[in-house]
């Protein structure tokens, strides 16, 4: 689905004229997928990628539906420049899958999930965000929730590697003009 949106915007005369839209996806939206939001929107602004790509993040399921995220992530991401401070917590409903081009799970638990509640014309649209890092140290993104303060770290680390990855994508294909 991905390189199909890539390619479809490449053979308009090689201007991204729409915009594709990530959904980063994990349990309760309060640890990894806020992260990797978090993450995802420092590097599109960074990268100047803006005007191509939107990202948000929801969970498989409604515990902290509008909390924030975990205080030990907001913090473990502003030591790193990162803002997650504005988002707040949703769950993972069924228009998701038809309103996000890319569905990116933590884990393979939550990409299972996802898998039986995706209809079966979109299930090109779910990933997990390992997939797209160059070397993944890992293929899943832990949950840190109750362990220590390093664990938001390995969150992080995984996900500027699995956004980073991702985002190349982008970078790679021509602009406008």
């Amino acid at each position: 689905m991905f390189e199909r949106w890539l390619r479809r915007n490449r053979d308009t005369g090689g201007e991204r004229t729409a915009m594709h839209r990530i959904l980063f996806v994990c349990s309760g939206n309060i640890c990894r997928s806020p992260t990797a939001e978090g993450v995802a929107r420092y590097w599109i602004e960074a990268y100047g990628l803006s005007q191509v790509v939107a990202v948000d993040s929801a969970g498989t399921h409604g515990y902290h539906v509008g909390e924030a995220p975990d205080p030990r992530a907001r913090q473990a991401a502003a030591r790193r420049g990162y803002d997650l401070s504005r988002l707040r917590a949703r769950k993972l409903v069924a228009a998701d899958y038809e309103a996000f081009d890319l569905l990116v799970a933590m884990d393979e638990g939550h990409l299972q999930i996802m898998r039986r509640q995706c209809p079966a014309e979109l299930a090109g649209k779910l990933a997990r965000l390992m997939d797209f890092a160059e070397q993944p140290p890992s293929a899943e993104v832990p949950d840190p929730y109750y362990g220590g303060e390093a664990g938001f770290d390995v969150v992080l680390d995984l996900c500027e590697a699995g956004v980073k990855g991702l985002l190349e994508r982008y970078r790679a294909e021509p602009g406008p003009g």
